[in-house]
């Protein structure tokens, strides 16, 4: 049986904090962190997404969280081919991508190197410090099974090699029934990690609630709630759910299969509402570890 480490896909996220889960006198950057590290072993740097993970940044999380502890980092978005703002770039870059902010169009190759030498600076202490759980490439609703796709999945596994890698799809037609198994067998030969979801089912771009195990050393599902809202709407309307213990429960076996298949399984919850995520994580512990009684 793999190990099972299960977390939230932020420690910083603003109802989170306002939401008094944070103890008093451990609400200051440090304190927030080493308190979430008390309490959970894993978590997803959500914010690498909309900016550069800076070198400083990742020396301090290593320094305030215990041996163990991983962090799972999100590719940041022009590397994904979302459409990304300038401003969310480091100020030296922001003039040779002043157009296309919004555009599905392919970012120029001389930028794109250099977001992804920075990107891996960024996150290279985790990585030397044996915290990086792994980095996840989340492509967006519009990337779609094809030649093209499979090409850019290439150019990812190529860029960062050495990197545990990990890919979620948004397009529910890579994990249609009758594509699955092309899916899981082009991800193996990439040596990357599929990532299965929870979300709403029912709408055109609702996943299967499926573990898609790619390869032996990591599996990883994210619980993005089932807000009627999925795929449309504001952040916080896409995210908001609170999972009752129900709805928990019957990922159990789902969960325990995929640790069975493989050394790692990450568990992480993306449903923001105020502190519903880290609860979740919480109650999703408690119950697979009952169910090893």
């Amino acid at each position: 049986m793999g190990e099972v480490l299960v977390g939230a896909c932020s420690w910083t996220d603003p109802q989170l904090v306002k939401s008094g889960w944070y103890p008093r006198g451990r609400r200051d950057a440090e304190g927030r962190l080493r308190h979430y590290a008390s309490r959970l072993p894993l978590v997803e740097v959500d914010s690498a997404y909309y900016a550069l993970p800076g070198r400083r940044n990742s020396e301090l999380w290593v320094a305030r969280t215990p041996d163990g502890f991983r962090f799972d980092v999100k590719a940041f978005s022009l590397l994904t081919g979302h459409p990304t703002r300038p401003g969310a770039l480091p100020p030296d870059l922001r003039t040779r991508h002043a157009d296309g902010t919004r555009r599905r169009e392919p970012a120029d190759p001389a930028l794109l190197d250099e977001v992804w030498r920075r990107f891996a600076e960024g996150i290279g202490p985790l990585r030397e410090a044996g915290r990086l759980g792994t980095v996840l490439f989340q492509f967006p609703p519009w990337f779609a099974p094809g030649p093209r796709a499979e090409r850019t999945l290439e150019d990812c596994v190529r860029r960062a090699a050495g990197w545990p890698l990990a890919v979620e799809f948004r397009h529910p037609a890579w994990w249609a029934a009758e594509r699955a198994d092309d899916t899981r067998a082009l991800l193996t030969g990439l040596g990357a990690t599929a990532v299965g979801v929870d979300t709403v089912q029912g709408t055109t771009g609702s996943l299967p609630p499926v573990v898609p195990v790619s390869r032996p050393g990591l599996a990883v599902v994210r619980f993005h709630g089932r807000s009627a809202a999925w795929g449309r709407g504001s952040k916080e309307d896409r995210f908001h759910h609170d999972y009752d213990v129900t709805e928990l429960a019957a990922w159990v076996p789902r969960l325990r299969r995929a640790a069975r298949q493989t050394d790692t399984l990450h568990v992480l919850f993306n449903n923001c509402c105020a502190d519903a995520a880290v609860r979740a994580a919480e109650s999703m512990r408690e119950l697979l570890t009952r169910r090893r009684r």
